[in-house]
């Protein structure tokens, strides 16, 4: 007789991801993923905007990084309490992104390609902790003082 259980069904879990889906639901959050997403985008497309779609190795950079940004302010936006544990990618990425066009391209550079990078990886650093900071925020909020908890569930 084997008994197994969904650890997704557990209460603790299912209890943790409804405090994390609540502080995703606060308007300053729906806007930080708004603008990461909108961020991301921008970097997606930025080698054609910029203007720097030759320079193949920052352009394939820039596409891929775009597109993960973009899809995690998706999950951000529509699961956060199955995403919060991703929260901490974003600002990887925005530093990736500052530091790529000498990291992927080295010193042949123009500067419409530091100057756009530079801007929106500090954009994508900043929104990153800030959705870091909300998923820490709903943890706080709800963990329990020592001494303060309750032995009743025994």
């Amino acid at each position: 007789m084997s008994h197994s259980t969904d650890i997704g069904q557990h209460p603790d879990i299912m209890q943790m991801r409804a405090r994390y889906e609540a502080a995703a639901a606060n308007p300053t959050a729906q806007l930080t993923d708004g603008l990461t997403l909108l961020a991301g985008i921008y970097l997606a497309v930025s080698p054609w905007i910029v203007g720097f779609r030759t320079l193949t190795d920052i352009t394939v950079n820039n596409l891929i990084t775009g597109i993960l940004v973009a899809l995690l302010a998706l999950g951000y936006s529509s699961a956060y309490g199955r995403t919060y544990g991703l929260a901490w990618v974003a600002p990887v990425v925005g530093v990736w992104t500052i530091i790529s066009p000498w990291v992927v391209s080295g010193p042949n550079n123009r500067p419409g390609v530091i100057i756009s990078n530079v801007v929106v990886g500090a954009i994508i650093l900043l929104l990153g902790l800030a959705n870091m900071s909300t998923g820490m925020t709903a943890a706080k909020r709800h963990t329990p003082r020592f001494g303060t908890e309750t032995h009743a569930h025994r």
